[in-house]
Formats: structure tokens, sequence, C-alpha cells
């Protein structure tokens, strides 16, 4: 998880997930790519043509598409909200809507409280980038009870 603060703006990015993310969409590329090379000049009693191999190889790449989602969870936080970009979504949140910043006991990532017993699950602070995850919500707490007085 990558923490980047300028001024009182932090930027929070997971380290391990972005990393494990890219490394798993290059192994199914090149692995789709190679299984569709080889299966043409197999003898399995199958004709693989032109057409087989190439879609083989895209859909490698919509699943590694889909590792590299993965990648996207990051949270921006300032004096004036907090805006979370989970694996699909991006959302923002004024400091007066949140009731606190929290990383619940086994729980693999942090999450925003809001009214009415409602949470969002923050996905860029994750418990395995351990120290990082810690000085993480250090800052965005510090961000929260600056903005709540």
């Amino acid at each position: 998880m990558s923490v980047a603060t300028t001024g009182e703006r932090v930027t929070v990015r997971p380290l391990r997930a972005v990393v494990i993310s890219w490394v798993s969409a290059v192994v199914i590329v090149v692995l789709f790519t190679a299984i569709a090379l080889v299966l043409r000049n197999s003898d399995t009693g199958v004709f693989f043509r032109l057409a087989d191999q190439v879609a083989l190889v895209l859909i490698g790449l919509f699943i590694a598409g889909g590792c590299l989602l993965m990648a996207r969870p990051r949270v921006r936080a300032d004096a004036a909200g907090i805006e979370v970009r989970n694996v699909v979504a991006t959302k923002h949140f004024a400091w007066s809507d949140v009731e606190r910043v929290a990383f619940p006991d086994g729980a693999s990532w942090a999450r925003i409280d809001l009214r009415d017993y409602e949470y969002v699950p923050v996905m860029a602070v994750q418990a395995v980038d351990g120290q990082r995850a810690v000085d993480a919500m250090r800052q965005l707490r510090a961000l929260h009870a600056s903005a709540r007085g």
C-alpha cells in the first residue's frame, strides 16, 4: 500500500494486492497465449484454427482484466471528505457523513461507518499490508478528527 501525503491530502493504495494482481494478469496472458500456440500443433484429434487460437488469447486477456480490477482500490482524503474507490465503484463522502474510520478485529480491510448503521468497505487499507495499513489508518483518523472538530 502506498501512502502519499501532500499537505492535508492523503492517498492510500494497497501494495500486496496490486503486485499480486499484476503478476497474476501477466501469468494468465502468457499461459493462455502459450496454450493457444501449442494447440494448433498438438495431435489431440481436434482441429484448432486461427480463430480458435485468437479466441483463447482474448479469453486470457479478459480474465487478466478481471484480475487487474483488484488493483483498483484507492482512498483519497482531505479536509473536505473521503473518496473511496473499491473494485468497481467510486464514492465520495463528506466527513460530516462519516461516523468513524474503523478496522474491525479479524477484518481483511478497513471501513468507514456511516449513519444508520451503514458502512462502506475501504479495500485500499488491507490488513496484509501491516504497518502501512496502521499508518494509513492513523492519517485517515487524524483527518476525520480534525474535520469533525
